[in-house]
């Protein structure tokens, strides 16, 4: 997965209403049965090692704590989803999944809560103590260093958990995993998640002028043909800050996720989908997003989290699929497909995508299919 910076910026929207469940239909298309959709999936010769803590040793570096809380957009959406139901935390005892610096802890301790737990892997776990205890929390947040697999809490139950478990793409590092064991083994039934919905959508984009860039770069390198390179430049996805204006379809949600109800193996999903075209243009992108909900019924107040290219940008931008062809399309079409994602054997971690665009009018009577790694 390769990520660029901030050359792209996207415009600040008005907020949207909270939307209801998205029926998304499972794809039936030939080959994206989850057993068997990646059976044909050829990727580069990469080797694992399988029982390697690099993830958590990344979260170990204040760089990336700094990122994550310096991005205003997700940071504040915890502290007021928190702070502005602090009547759900009040004399609760709350559990932090991959608590980090421990901030959202903070929060849930500030709201009122009876006891936080946080549990870190990384290294930076004795730092979140230090923190929680020079904000006067002392005795009232434990942080427990471990992965939430193997640690023993010091209660039987739990009635919150809270956790920044998104990654790119929302699935990638499959620290979600861990939310659903925490929730299995420790969460009350009627105890809550936060957040407790999370949606990933799909749109189409022209992007002519940097694919050219990025992909066409390698027809001609200080004058060495090194073409051979741009079927892998195209499978990896690339994390970047679309420019809204470049999305030339309507947006279709792929996957809509209950976090009190889903079951781990439901995170390998497929779904079909239909993006109409908005104006006559070119697509040479399949692009995504999420937007994650906390939404407790009438006596709550809902918030969303929003990474979409209509809001303002957040360190997870949006993911881009470029497509081996170039489509032209009028308004009105449709392009339609199905997409499939699932865990990588090698490194759960990572995600294995294979995606499908069939598209008639005109100018095109196509029906493809492309693999991506998110790595």
């Amino acid at each position: 997965m390769e990520k660029r910076g901030n050359q792209r910026r996207s415009q600040e929207k008005e907020k949207p209403s909270v939307p209801g469940r998205f029926e998304i239909k499972k794809a039936e298309e030939a080959g994206f049965d989850i057993e068997n959709c990646m059976n044909d999936f050829k990727a580069p010769g990469t080797t694992y090692e399988k029982n390697s803590d690099y993830y958590f040793d990344s979260y170990g570096h204040f760089g990336i704590h700094e990122e994550m809380l310096k991005d205003k957009t997700r940071t504040l959406a915890y502290r007021n989803a928190i702070m502005n139901n602090a009547h759900l935390f009040k004399d609760k005892v709350v559990l932090d999944v991959g608590c980090g610096t421990g901030i959202l802890s903070i929060f849930a301790a500030r709201a009122g809560a009876k006891h936080v737990y946080g549990v870190e892997f990384a290294s930076i776990a004795k730092h979140a103590q230090e923190i929680a205890n020079e904000n006067g929390f002392e005795g009232k947040i434990t942080i427990i260093k471990g992965k939430i697999e193997e640690v023993v809490l010091p209660v039987e139950k739990v009635d919150i958990i809270i956790s920044e478990w998104m990654g790119y793409f929302l699935l990638y590092e499959s620290m979600f995993d861990s939310v659903l064991f925490a929730r299995d083994k420790w969460l009350n039934p009627e105890g809550q998640l936060f957040p407790n919905r999370a949606v990933l959508y799909i749109s189409g984009i022209e992007d002519e002028e940097y694919k050219n860039q990025k992909i066409g770069f390698w027809d001609d390198v200080y004058g060495v043909d090194m073409s051979s390179i741009k079927k892998w430049a195209l499978f990896e996805p690339l994390v970047d800050v679309v420019d809204p204006e470049l999305i030339n379809t309507e947006a279709c949600a792929v996957f809509d996720v209950d976090l009190k109800t889903v079951k781990k193996e439901e995170l390998d999903f497929s779904a079909e989908y239909e993006l109409r075209i908005k104006r006559d243009d070119k697509i040479h992108a399949i692009i995504s997003w999420f937007d994650c909900f906390f939404d407790y019924g009438a006596d709550s107040t809902p918030i969303e989290l929003s990474t979409s290219p209509y809001r303002k940008s957040t360190h997870w931008k949006q993911t881009v699929f470029y497509l081996n062809d170039v489509l032209k399309v009028k308004q009105g079409d449709t392009l339609s497909g199905s997409i499939a994602v699932k865990k990588c054997v090698g490194n759960p971690r990572e995600l294995d995508i294979k995606l499908s665009y069939h598209l008639k009018n005109n100018h095109h009577d196509i029906s493809k299919k492309q693999f991506y790694r998110l790595c």
